[in-house]
């Protein structure tokens, strides 16, 4: 059965009770606009359509955001108005500045808070195109936008809390014991080196970022939900701790020799297998007998510090099984780490900011040209679908749903609002009237699938339609209305597919001196946090490299290894100077020069012919280890230095594999 056939006619039984919650929140925000002789009681309906979600505390995160930016907008509405009533093009050229500067912002924030700007840039739009001929009522007119916005926010997140609750909460268990196995899983095909390694990597780097921001919607669902929010962070943060000092064990099995290898074979194989099926008194026994075994004066140094991260990689999978326990258990966590950080990227968020506000004032200057009434209504569609998809990767694809979901809204609100609604005349008949059409597309926003299409059609199905308590009727005005829409819609589309500004090659480019970056500032950074800081953005970072590969040429599609390096390199790095924390040995002056000398290697980047920049600093520094008294940090710290002089040295060597010598 086809996607929309089997949302619209064959739904779930969740799809059912959100399409019951969200008409019954509609209908009672559009009664109560109604009841209260509000100027446009179609804002009440259609807000409370734009904040449903499946979830109860999805509902109340995204209302609060809509609420607050809708604040912002509604004032500085007022503000354009009262300083540029009087210069069209001085005011709109201001607005598409206001544009951009929050579609910058709402990129660079990467939370689910981020819709608070996205609101704050077309509610701007929303309240001063239509009252730019009538500036004195400016403000009676946001006052009266904000009203309604924030009654259909209120009747929305009522409706969601009382029938049907479903709490992010409750389903943050689930998805956490199976992000959990995927990167148990993950790990052991890390150990053993398999092919399917860096796909499960990248698998699983997604659901971790995905489960992580999850933890903001179940914050706003009383103690439990903050409880689990808490230890949903120290999942996150031990998981990806995890895969890291998986590839870390499995580059010091590189440098094992044959021997070497085959007596620390059984110790590998005892290890994935406990991964395979962890159990915490299984683990712990493991990393006992383990570290017991890197303590054998017999084993050479390359036998020590491998056995020494297996011991390591041994104590997360205990974290983070007992992470897990605290999810699903709602028990705030004895140590409470920091959120993962995510990679954020200022010129490419101005850049997605440009092209709204390019978008924007080419509509600007057809109206400008033509004088067209209906144009303000292009106008703001132009700003709303601009603030929405500006900076998604898929925007042109999301904005020609929308255009979509507008061609299927035209015929039904014609039907409705010229041919139904003339003859009826109570608030009942209204309801059933315009209730049928968006029952069926709250059952199409159901669907990941059809989503977008659906929420544009109820949108602009209500638009069209305009219930008032005072009907008026006009076929003229609503086609003009409807053309108006799809000429917003398409400009922001056709500006979506014209200005193509996230090339693959170009942003390769700019995650690798983002990484650079941070590899020159984990060399001084305090240690607090800096697991999840580095681990955070990396991730992040990894997903937009492998997500952008199939678009290169096949020669550069390796582009990835440019990342993976950069997250060893970071992950040495950190392990190095907690090993050096720990001993507390008098190498305040040998470390800090060494610190210091690997600061300058690395901000120089790696080329060919650069493999052997670290080497002299790494010999130095570890003669004053080993003039220190013996200790097993420092010997886990000299482990970490050598690997991180190789890690170096093959990142460039890759980088003359893939450009040459030259």
């Amino acid at each position: 059965m086809p996607i929309t056939l089997q949302a619209l006619f064959a739904p779930s039984n969740l799809a059912i009770k959100f399409a019951i919650k969200t008409l019954l929140g509609g209908g009672l925000a559009l009664w109560l606009a109604m009841r209260w002789g509000l100027e446009q009681p179609s804002w009440a309906l259609m807000t409370a359509f734009i904040v449903a979600q499946p979830l109860s505390g999805m509902v109340v995160q995204k209302g609060l955001a809509r609420l607050a930016g809708t604040l912002v907008g509604t004032f500085m509405s007022v503000v354009f108005i009262g300083l540029f009533a009087q210069t069209p093009w001085l005011f709109l050229l201001t607005l598409a500045l206001w544009l951009a500067l929050c579609t910058a912002a709402s990129t660079q924030l990467r939370s689910a808070w981020s819709y608070a700007f996205v609101l704050a840039g077309y509610t701007v739009a929303i309240i001063a195109l239509p009252a730019i001929d009538h500036p004195l009522q400016v403000f009676d007119q946001a006052v009266a936008r904000c009203t309604e916005i924030c009654l259909g926010i209120v009747c929305a997140t009522a409706t969601s809390a009382l029938l049907w609750p479903m709490r992010v909460e409750q389903q943050l268990g689930g998805q956490a014991r199976q992000a959990w196995q995927n990167g148990m899983q993950a790990s052991t095909a890390m150990l053993g080196g398999e092919e399917g390694a860096r796909q499960g990597l990248l698998d699983i780097l997604g659901r971790i970022v995905a489960i992580d921001s999850q933890r903001e919607h179940a914050w706003f669902e009383g103690s439990s939900g903050r409880q689990r929010a808490r230890a949903i962070r120290g999942l996150s943060q031990k998981l990806m701790v995890l895969l890291r000092i998986s590839r870390s064990v499995r580059r010091q099995w590189r440098q094992l020799d044959d021997q070497e290898a085959q007596r620390l074979s059984p110790w590998l194989d005892e290890v994935r297998a406990q991964l395979a099926q962890p159990e915490l008194p299984s683990l712990l026994l493991l990393r006992q007998r383990i570290w017991d075994a890197a303590h054998d004066e017999q084993i050479s140094s390359a036998e020590h510090y491998c056995l020494a991260r297996m011991a390591l990689l041994l104590d997360y999978a205990m974290a983070a099984t007992q992470a897990l326990q605290d999810v699903e258990e709602g028990r705030t966590p004895k140590d409470m780490s920091q959120g993962l950080a995510v990679h954020r990227d200022l010129p490419l968020a101005l850049l997605f900011g440009s092209r709204s506000a390019l978008a924007f004032l080419v509509m600007s200057s057809f109206w400008l040209a033509t004088a067209w009434p209906s144009a303000p209504g292009g106008l703001v569609l132009t700003c709303v679908v601009c603030s929405l998809f500006a900076s998604r990767e898929n925007g042109a694809q999301i904005g020609l749903s929308f255009l979509r979901g507008i061609f299927l809204a035209i015929p039904v609100a014609f039907v409705v609002g010229q041919i139904l609604l003339p003859q009826w005349s109570s608030f009942a008949m209204l309801c059933l009237a315009m209730g049928v059409p968006l029952f069926f597309g709250a059952l199409g926003m159901a669907h990941p699938r059809t989503g977008a299409t659906a929420t544009s059609y109820c949108l602009h199905f209500i638009v069209l339609v305009s219930p008032l308590n005072a009907m008026h009727f006009d076929v003229a005005s609503m086609l003009n209305s409807a053309q108006a829409m799809l000429m917003g819609v398409g400009a922001a589309v056709l500006a979506f597919r014209l200005v193509v500004i996230r090339h693959p090659t170009w942003l390769g480019r700019r995650l690798r001196a983002a990484t650079q970056s941070d590899l020159v500032r984990l060399t001084r950074r305090d240690l607090r946090g800096a697991d999840s800081w580095f681990g955070g953005r990396m991730a992040d970072r990894l997903m937009q490299l492998a997500r952008h590969a199939s678009e290169l040429p096949e020669a550069q599609r390796k582009r990835w290894d440019d990342g993976l390096h950069g997250l060893d390199i970071g992950d040495e790095l950190v392990h190095l100077r907690m090993c050096l924390a720990v001993a507390q040995a008098p190498l305040d002056a040998a470390q800090r020069q060494y610190l210091q000398q690997v600061e300058a290697v690395l901000s120089r980047g790696p080329a060919p012919g650069r493999g052997q920049r670290l080497d002299a600093a790494s010999e130095q520094f570890i003669a004053a280890l080993r003039r220190q008294p013996p200790s097993d940090p420092l010997r886990l710290a000299e482990g970490a230095v050598l690997q991180l002089q190789k890690s170096w040295g093959k990142w460039c060597r890759w980088q003359e594999e893939m450009h040459g010598l030259a």
